[in-house]
């Protein structure tokens, strides 16, 4: 991982404004990606980001632009509709 960044548990915690042990739970249910390190956590800083919503995965946009082509096709008449009020 070169030169990434890692933050602690205690860290993560305060930045999404929630408990250590909430964190812990997230990480044990695989919603926060993290490095053990003997009986420590190591979470990457663009982890973090990623779940404050400031930056995407290549698989997170493609979810996102399935999901909007989707709405499109299936709702193209009624949006078009909704444009001319």
């Amino acid at each position: 991982m070169g030169n990434a960044k890692f933050l602690t548990v205690s860290e993560v915690a305060q930045i999404l404004g929630i408990s250590r042990v909430a964190v812990f739970k997230k990480i044990k249910k695989g919603q926060i990606k993290a490095l053990k390190i003997g009986r420590n956590f190591a979470i990457p800083q663009e982890e973090v980001l990623s779940i404050l919503g400031k930056t995407l995965t290549s698989s997170q946009k493609k979810v996102i632009e399935k999901g909007v082509k989707k709405v499109f096709e299936d709702y193209k008449t009624t949006l078009k509709l909704l444009g001319q009020e």
